[in-house]
């Protein structure tokens, strides 16, 4: 299970265990991702993307916003989507740096795709709103 803070109405934090899917898929979730290592040390993630890979596996970048050694201020973590015993979805880092690079690349090419979808769609949108209408003579 994943954590996530929620304010309650008195305005302080508190960590409630959610669906880790259910966070991960959500498009809309912008709540940090919070997370236990193996010391009992809790860490702060941001999610920076899902990534399918594969047939049946899929991956997450997270940023780690708990400083964390070894990790640069700018750089992110791939983490494989696994099941425990129970069957709940839980998050292991992905340790054969093939896959992780392999994980970067397909994310670096979906912000490519969608990076040019905006430009023509806004190349689109300008083009049709400086065009000049033409003006009919009717006689």
């Amino acid at each position: 299970m994943a954590q996530k803070k929620v304010e309650s109405k008195e305005k302080k934090e508190e960590i409630v265990k959610v669906d880790l899917l259910d966070v991960l898929l959500d498009e809309n979730n912008t709540a940090p991702l919070y997370m236990t290592d193996e010391k009992g040390k809790q860490l702060k993630f941001d999610q920076v993307a899902v990534i399918p890979y594969g047939e049946d596996l899929l991956y997450c970048i997270l940023k780690p916003i708990t400083k964390i050694d070894g990790i640069a201020d700018d750089e992110a973590i791939v983490f494989r989507v696994d099941e425990d015993a129970n069957g709940n979805a839980t998050l292991v880092v992905e340790e054969d740096e093939k896959i992780a690079i392999s994980v970067f690349d397909q994310y670096y090419s979906l912000v490519e795709e969608e990076e040019e979808k905006k430009a023509k769609a806004k190349k689109s949108t300008s083009t049709k709103s400086t065009a000049k209408p033409k003006n009919k003579k009717t006689n």
